[in-house]
């Protein structure tokens, strides 16, 4: 019988015993359980979801380890984990009570069979004092605790208790083990489209800001004027901005590891809020300076004007990774940021070239040679960022 038991859990059926006895008047509770007839097993399969192993997998790739505790006789739960591509030492609930230091083992474990729900807590536990952020599934009034414990409790829409869910930080609506996975990549691609929006935001603020600051300190006239600054805001900032926080999600989002939780945001964003303002502050003053020579202060400030404009036009679609090269992401993909910087592009050459917005924005027109140069030195600032994250993202590959 218990090799019959062991050949069935080796093929990752869960198991029931039956059988009986003939009570004949009262008997002690305590003695109902003894010297029963025993009538046969019955096995029974619950095959994982296909997606599951899927998501498993990616899982691997992401930097993100996956638990499996459950219930079931240890030699069923190693196979349903090896037909799910988790791999690695098992133990069960009873050999889990032997171990007094369980953070020191717990990175090696990837199997929990025959567990309680004081064991969940202790495993957690376990992963939090080695300082591992912890998501943890359930579905059962058992498994409120746990998932109050958890840096993410996780319940079953459709399965779970009403005690799991209102323990729970989230509640799975298909209960379905991808949908998580599906959230981490969803988690990290908003996450990233945020960094996005604060580097190209804050690096053209910042050179708008320090152009001005430093024109006044060295005794230059203002290289731009208020109605100026406002369309510049309003424009080549605002639009863009509001495309790249819809910005499709990067390649290989699950392919990196977790970032610390502590990790500043603007972490790694040195190359666009340090040198990309120096290079516009120092290309945006070389020419405002160039073309005020000869007293003509209007057509510095337009030209100030229009390099600012196109660094921050360029600059956009050097936010579109800010790990890869524009180019490996997909330099149009985004469709509405393409349509931000032809209108914003249109706005800033219909304010220099259109008579009656020359009045109310101060400009004056530019010859077709000077148009060209501006835009073709207002690259450079792009053109580091872009060298900088190929030489990065081919130290990341290596």
């Amino acid at each position: 019988i218990l090799e019959q038991n062991e050949n069935f859990a080796k093929n990752a059926l869960r198991v029931l015993g039956f059988a009986y006895k003939e009570v004949r008047g009262k008997e002690p509770a305590a003695s109902l359980e003894k010297d029963m007839v025993f009538l046969g097993l019955q096995a029974m399969m619950d095959p994982p979801r296909e997606e599951a192993k899927q998501a498993i997998a990616t899982c691997e790739t992401a930097g993100i380890k996956v638990v499996m505790i459950t219930g079931d006789h240890k030699t069923t739960a190693m196979a349903v984990a090896k037909e799910l591509g988790i791999k690695g030492k098992a133990i069960t609930g009873l050999e889990l009570d032997n171990i007094h230091h369980l953070e020191d083992h717990v990175e090696d474990i990837f199997i929990y069979a025959r567990v309680n729900p004081s064991h969940k807590l202790k495993i957690i536990d376990a992963f939090k004092k080695k300082g591992h952020i912890v998501a943890m599934t359930g579905d059962g009034v058992n498994d409120a605790p746990a998932l109050k414990k958890a840096d993410i409790g996780i319940a079953m829409g459709i399965t779970g208790t009403d005690v799991a869910k209102e323990a729970s930080d989230m509640i799975l609506t298909d209960d379905n083990f991808a949908s998580i996975v599906n959230a981490v990549e969803e988690g990290r691609g908003i996450y990233d489209n945020i960094r996005k929006f604060l580097a190209f935001l804050l690096s053209g603020n910042i050179g708008e800001v320090f152009i001005i600051l430093l024109a006044l300190i060295i005794g230059l006239p203002l290289p731009l004027i208020a109605i100026q600054i406002l369309l510049i805001n309003l424009v080549t900032d605002g639009l863009p901005a509001t495309a790249l926080s819809a910005d499709p999600f990067e390649p290989g989002e699950m392919k990196r590891k977790p970032r610390d939780p502590k990790q500043p945001i603007y972490k790694a964003l040195y190359p666009y809020l340090i040198f990309y303002p120096i290079i516009m502050i120092l290309v945006t003053l070389g020419l405002f300076y160039w073309f005020i020579r000869d007293g003509d202060i209007t057509k510095g400030q337009t030209v100030a004007f229009l390099t600012i404009g196109m660094f921050e036009l360029y600059q956009a679609y050097s936010c579109r990774s800010i790990i890869y090269p524009a180019i490996k992401v997909g330099l149009f993909r985004n469709k509405w940021l393409s349509l931000a910087v032809i209108s914003s592009f249109m706005a800033i050459l219909a304010v220099i070239y259109v008579p009656a917005l020359q009045t109310l924005f101060k400009t004056v027109p530019l010859g077709l040679t000077e148009l060209i140069v501006i835009i073709l030195l207002a690259s450079v600032g792009s053109i580091y960022l872009e060298l900088h994250k190929y030489i990065t993202s081919r130290k990341l590959a290596d």
